[in-house]
């Protein structure tokens, strides 16, 4: 071992027996280069790097305090894996604007790696049929956590976001087209809510998953011929229950 290893050995031992902020602070500053890598790999991943660097600084003062010298750990070792722990979980349980429940933003986490490591494999974007096999969940938990991803970030409300220059706030009180669209998916929910466990199954895989008919029939071990009709039947049923319903709702509203 070094003599600069040996002295600052040293340093953490009279630390850990004085307890003295000075002697903290020293080894802190002293290992500051330890967060450089962690900040660059976590940057952008939703917090700025300005408070990815400031939690990295945090872990790393954490490190010094529970480092023990006696461990046989070098402190690097041990530092890294704190800061590279306490990065994590202030990714996942801080970094949400809108926080999902944490098992949607643990395979959020996952699901990002692997579809890295797929489209490497693959030379291709995975399906979410293979992202679902690779990480052992459903087609469902996959693409709910595809839409968790979206909650990571959000923008000040008069921050520019049209062609046009204007901000969120500028709009607010005007009509929105996309409520209707809220309304329809509200409606096509509650339909498909009466569907059979066959039939949802098989529409979730073809406009969820985005499967062919062939990779439906493959998978269920059905024919393709009857994953057309099924495919045909159903929808032709959604879309006459899903007018039916508009017209009640109009023949409601111009009721006396």
């Amino acid at each position: 071992m070094s003599n600069a290893s040996q002295d600052r050995l040293e340093l953490f031992r009279r630390y850990r027996a004085s307890g003295d902020r000075r002697l903290r602070n020293d080894l802190v500053e002293a290992n500051l280069q330890l967060t450089n890598t962690f900040v660059r790999r976590y940057s952008g991943r939703g917090p700025s790097r300005d408070d990815v660097q400031q939690q990295a600084l945090l872990a790393l003062v954490l490190a010094v305090e529970r480092f023990d010298p006696e461990m046989g750990v070098a402190f690097s070792t041990f530092a890294s894996r704190t800061i590279d722990g306490e990065l994590k979980r202030h990714l996942r349980d801080r970094a949400w604007a809108v926080r999902p429940p944490r098992r949607l933003q643990e395979l959020s986490l996952e699901l990002r790696k692997v579809e890295e490591e797929l489209t490497h494999g693959f030379g291709r974007a995975p399906t979410v049929v293979e992202l679902a096999e690779a990480l052992d969940a459903s087609v469902e938990d996959v693409l709910a956590a595809r839409e968790a991803t979206g909650s990571r970030s959000s923008s000040s409300i008069d921050s520019p976001t049209r062609e046009d220059g204007l901000s969120v706030v500028d709009t607010l009180g005007s009509e929105d087209a996309s409520y209707e669209r809220v309304e329809q998916r509200e409606i096509l929910t509650a339909l498909m809510a009466n569907l059979d466990e066959r039939e949802r199954e098989v529409l979730t895989l073809r406009f969820g998953a985005q499967l062919g008919q062939p990779q439906i029939a493959e998978r269920l071990g059905l024919s393709q011929s009857y994953v057309s009709r099924l495919i045909s039947r159903t929808v032709a049923r959604l879309r006459e229950q899903f007018e039916d319903m508009g017209d009640d709702d109009g023949e409601s509203g111009n009721a006396p």
